[in-house]
């Protein structure tokens, strides 16, 4: 016997009641989202890479370390599986014309996604998002819904130990003086760094808040702090989206070290973290994009989004009982000639809108009884030399009936 196959390590398949969870995460995350007026959108599973390395960023490890590039057959372009969801969302909105609709264009989705990373509990190689973008509008109420839409869907989860953290990067224009000020403190601390903070100082000095580092976190324990460098025009964003989001009754920290992954974010970033996962406690997060249309080769459009590991969210929630779809009615057949009345009595059910099953796996006829309770079948027709008889199984009644009329029985009770 040859050696079982079996799936790649940092992957993982999705059946049974966890399959039934993500449905019902989908279907919460869908009705809040869509209440809203946002509108559910699809891209590729791969993109050109050059999405990837103009939108998120050459200095960033997604680009430097972790995207599964390849060539695309023929020569002609590089591909890379796509490891996020928001460079894809705006190169559709730019390649669709979306800049002509009403703005801002609000838009979700639900996908999976790829990085080349160590796999760690509840992020694998391949994994799953749900994420949301704005598109069109600077207004700071888009900010705070965005946010208020998250905090929505993870309360109707049930996460448990929640804390959402909120910053502000400020623009390019009020973040070059205080970069230049963080710059001049590692150089000063340099040989206090990692050596991956040491190489990066000069290309994203502000992925050193995320060190792990014991140095590092000790030299980023004085460093200054990019909110005391916000013009007032960020200031004045930031204090709008916190005034905003106190009136929803949404709690907040402000985390002035908080920076996030990738290098497009501007003004608002936040990341929702839970208690209940741990040191790798990060749930979802995002923040405001306002310059990245035209780091893409697009006119100025303001944007604002984030993702959210379906995984972590799941692990964060308690598992509440999700009851399998229900079964009106379950076709048994005594004879094997008998099989082809079954068949077209399951499909007209189905037709008629019912939730219906018929034996399939050559059991006796006891067998079939036994498989139909384990179904939670309400009903069950048995066909026969006899006839057609219909078992009412909740509560225990059974009579022959025409099997034309089937129908008219289960709908009654139903």
């Amino acid at each position: 016997m040859s050696e079982k196959i079996q799936a790649p390590r940092g992957t993982f398949d999705v059946l049974g009641d966890d399959a039934l969870a993500r449905d019902r995460l989908e279907s919460l995350a869908r009705g809040i989202l869509e209440r809203a007026g946002y509108e559910r959108i699809e891209t590729p599973m791969f993109e050109a890479t050059q999405l990837f390395a103009r939108g998120v960023g050459e200095s960033t490890d997604v680009v430097q370390k972790e995207m599964y590039t390849f060539d695309s057959g023929d020569g002609s372009e590089s591909l890379t599986l796509r490891p996020e969801g928001t460079a894809p969302v705006c190169r559709a909105y730019m390649e669709h014309g979306m800049h002509k609709l009403p703005q801002p264009v609000k838009l979700w989705y639900l996908s999976s996604y790829f990085r080349r990373e160590r796999p760690q509990k509840g992020r694998y190689r391949q994994f799953w998002q749900l994420g949301v973008e704005a598109i069109g509008s600077d207004d700071p109420a888009v900010d705070a819904e965005t946010i208020l839409l998250l905090s929505e869907i993870l309360d109707a989860l049930g996460a448990r130990g929640l804390r959402l953290r909120l910053a502000s990067l400020g623009t390019a224009d009020s973040r070059a003086a205080y970069r230049a000020e963080l710059t001049a403190h590692l150089r000063a601390n340099e040989e206090r760094l990692s050596q991956e903070v040491r190489d990066r100082i000069d290309l994203n000095p502000l992925r050193a808040f995320d060190a792990d580092h014991p140095g590092t976190r000790e030299v980023m324990a004085s460093a200054p702090l990019l909110l005391d460098f916000l013009s007032d025009d960020d200031h004045e964003h930031f204090e709008a989206v916190k005034a905003l989001l106190d009136a929803a009754g949404v709690a907040y920290e402000i985390d002035p070290t908080l920076v996030r992954g990738l290098d497009y974010y501007t003004r608002t970033v936040f990341e929702y973290t839970s208690d209940a996962l741990g040191a790798q406690s990060g749930i979802g997060g995002g923040g405001r994009y306002d310059g990245l249309m035209e780091q893409l080769g697009g006119a100025p459009a303001p944007g604002m989004g984030w993702a959210a590991g379906v995984e972590r969210m799941l692990l964060a929630s308690p598992a509440p009982p999700v009851a399998a779809p229900p079964v009106d009615l379950y076709v048994a057949y005594a004879k094997p000639e008998h099989r082809q009345a079954a068949f077209r009595l399951a499909a007209d059910a189905r037709r008629a809108g019912h939730a219906a099953r018929l034996e399939l796996g050559g059991r006796s006829l006891k067998g079939q009884l036994k498989q139909a309770d384990k179904t939670g079948a309400r009903y069950v027709a048995i066909l026969g030399d006899e006839g057609t008889s219909l078992k009412d199984m909740q509560s225990g009644e059974q009579k022959t009936v025409e099997p034309d009329t089937v129908m008219h029985h289960i709908r009654g009770g139903l």
